[in-house]
């Protein structure tokens, strides 16, 4: 459902000349299966996401998502993906009724479609005690719930999470780990990137590590402690980009 190929992002910078941001990745995640992308800060793994989600452009390379070409065809990639961002703005005027029934509409959905999926997301996303409210009045936790129902109101095929559980407490970001593992039980295609090692072990079928652009280790949580020699989630991350001083260097940069 997800195939990247050699995907490749370079962009020109006035100092530093050209920058490549992802270099070669190639990796796949199938459909009732959640993939793991780490990375540091600036590692590769946002641009990778946007390039999957049709956001940026490949500079070389490119991606099959639900059979659909990323470079010639992002239309129908849209159609089929949801992509929940880091950071994600909401119209603070509307309730969180309003702003997913808009994105509906914008997906071409009938009313009564949008009706019935608000009602299975509010249920799954426990959100029915705020679905009435505006969301200039929401917490950090109902924002990013309500973030995440306009993201999936299509029920897309495959989804693209970017850091979903950030800054939230820790029930709040229990409840979404919980959606997510459920949409993964429904067959859907999950591509997960996070910096909570926890949630990598609780929920990760397939991991791939991206440093400096480009993927260093990948496997499931077992096959990279085998690889690895290491046990602990974080341990094994650090050993795979080259240790801690490589990760340093590149959050230096």
């Amino acid at each position: 459902m997800i195939e990247a190929r050699n995907l490749t992002k370079t962009f020109k910078d006035k100092k530093r000349g050209v920058i490549t941001a992802v270099a070669d990745v190639t990796f796949a995640c199938q459909p009732g299966r959640i993939y793991g992308l780490l990375g540091a800060n600036g590692a590769g793994k946002t641009t990778t996401l946007r390039l999957l989600a049709t956001l940026l452009k490949p500079t070389h390379g490119t991606a099959i998502v639900a059979g659909h070409d990323v470079g010639t065809a992002p239309e129908q990639v849209r159609a089929h993906v949801g992509f929940l961002a880091a950071s994600t703005a909401l119209y603070g005027r509307l309730t969180a009724r309003e702003m997913i029934a808009y994105f509906g509409r914008l997906h071409g959905m009938a009313d009564d479609a949008i009706r019935e999926r608000i009602r299975i997301l509010a249920d799954e996303l426990q959100m029915h005690d705020f679905l009435d409210r505006r969301c200039d009045k929401f917490s950090t936790g109902m924002k990013q719930k309500t973030s995440i129902a306009r993201t999936l109101i299509h029920d897309p095929a495959v989804m693209i999470f970017d850091e979903p559980t950030l800054g939230l407490d820790v029930m709040t970001a229990r409840a979404i780990v919980k959606f997510v593992r459920a949409c993964r039980e429904r067959g859907k295609t999950v591509l997960y990137s996070t910096h909570v090692m926890s949630e990598v072990e609780k929920l990760c079928d397939t991991i791939g590590i991206i440093h400096d652009g480009r993927l260093v280790a990948e496997g499931s949580l077992d096959q990279l402690r085998a690889r690895c020699g290491e046990q602990d989630m974080e341990d094994i991350f650090v050993k795979a980009v080259g240790g801690e001083a490589a990760v340093a260097a590149a959050l230096a940069r």
